[in-house]
């Protein structure tokens, strides 16, 4: 009876300790489905303070081309309503958003399959703005291909060709990232051809940052150092040599080392000793939104290469540095997603992400030393700010493609498939 007593003691014993841990062990499992629910929403599908920055700079640039391009509109030159450049950059930006939406939605294999027909299209574009009829010429330069709402610019959106098929190129030729004949010669003939074709329109910055995309891309796939020192070198002879033999580079070039020599200062310089001259006025806060003197016909393309220069008169230093600090950290985010994909073995896509991040570094210093005077004078626009519809078109397009690296790399740290 004892013995009876004792095991039905036992089994109640061991029915109230399950009783109480069932609960316990359902909560734990509530628990930590729900701190993997929180792990899953701290990880949205894109990268918002990525998509802020952008829009910040977006802003900001719209506002500063309708403060620089507002005294435009009693000019002689264009004789157009205060309002023109504000209202077709806008248009330009509705343009760029929707093919930056639309680029988003194609998967990273899909571009990394397109890349040579891309590559291939923009060079043919290349070609057809020098065909008369089809190229448009402004100040001396053929450079844009007229569709109505938009001025088309080849050599933009071969910036977004090269980096799709500068990785692709590299992905192919991993194998033979040492050798010259095979890993570097056939890039080197392409981006020879492109040289060729941009300095007939002419527009040597452009190829000047196509180069550094292509090289940087290829450095990063992992080229022989010996090679890259040795093809650096030759490239910069090249460019010399371009500068060299043509007399009004040569003489820009003279008269930036130069600005406020007699003659340099009403000539080759001007738009430089005006630019310098506007940075000089804003001191560290500015002279206010809208009080730019310098914009009042004084400082040419006010609205377009020398953006910077009138925010600097307008917002001063601080400004400036804030700008600056905005590309910094853009550039850093696309170098950061393109380790990241690197890293989950998605090569093609890693260093999409950073060549989109070469060329936004890359275009931004020439652009800001340009303006301060640390470089000759190019016409380059400043990424994002600047009035200019194809370049509009071009920098969010390969933003959006960033940013679809930065998704898939989201969706494969959570265990999914791209």
């Amino acid at each position: 009876m004892l013995k009876r007593f004792t095991d039905w003691t036992r089994r109640r014993g061991r029915r109230r300790e399950a009783d109480a841990i069932g609960p316990m062990m359902a909560f734990a499992g509530l628990g930590a489905s729900g701190a993997l629910a929180k792990t899953h929403s701290a990880l949205p599908g894109v990268d918002r303070a990525l998509v802020g920055v952008v829009l910040a700079l977006i802003l900001l640039g719209t506002v500063m081309v309708y403060s620089a391009s507002i005294a435009l509109a009693d000019s002689p030159r264009y004789n157009v309503a205060p309002t023109y450049f504000l209202a077709r950059h806008l248009s330009s930006l509705a343009i760029a958003f929707c093919a930056a939406v639309v680029a988003f939605q194609v998967p990273m294999g899909t571009w990394q399959r397109l890349a040579p027909w891309i590559f291939a299209s923009a060079m043919v574009l290349l070609v057809l703005v020098l065909i008369p009829g089809l190229g448009k010429g402004v100040n001396g330069a053929r450079r844009w291909v007229p569709l109505g709402i938009l001025n088309l610019q080849p050599s933009e959106l071969m910036k977004v060709a090269c980096v799709l098929y500068a990785a692709n190129f590299t992905v192919r030729k991993q194998d033979y990232m040492h050798h010259f004949a095979r890993g570097f010669l056939p890039m080197a003939v392409v981006m020879a051809l492109i040289g060729a074709l941009l300095l007939l329109q002419p527009d040597l910055g452009a190829f000047g940052v196509i180069v550094a995309i292509a090289m940087g891309i290829l450095f990063l796939g992992g080229v022989n150092g010996r090679l890259f020192a040795g093809i650096t070198a030759v490239l910069a002879a090249a460019f010399m040599l371009v500068i060299w033999l043509s007399p009004w580079r040569r003489e820009r070039i003279f008269a930036y080392l130069d600005p406020w020599s007699e003659g340099n200062a009403l000539g080759k310089a001007y738009q430089l000793s005006h630019s310098l001259i506007a940075f000089g006025r804003g001191e560290w806060f500015g002279v206010g939104l809208g009080g730019s003197v310098e914009k009042l016909h004084y400082l040419p393309e006010a609205h377009t290469d020398f953006i910077l220069a009138v925010l600097g008169e307008e917002l001063g230093l601080v400004g400036v540095l804030t700008v600056v600090v905005l590309f910094y950290w853009l550039v850093k985010r696309a170098f950061e997603i393109g380790r990241q994909a690197i890293a989950l073995e998605r090569t093609f896509a890693g260093l999409v992400a950073q060549g989109v991040g070469l060329w936004i570094g890359v275009q931004t210093f020439i652009n800001i030393g340009v303006a301060t005077g640390l470089l000759p004078t190019k016409g380059l626009t400043l990424p994002l700010m600047s009035y200019g519809g194809s370049a509009l078109l071009s920098t969010l397009t390969a933003l959006a493609i960033l940013l679809r690296v930065d998704k898939e790399n989201r969706i494969l740290m959570r265990g999914g498939r791209t």
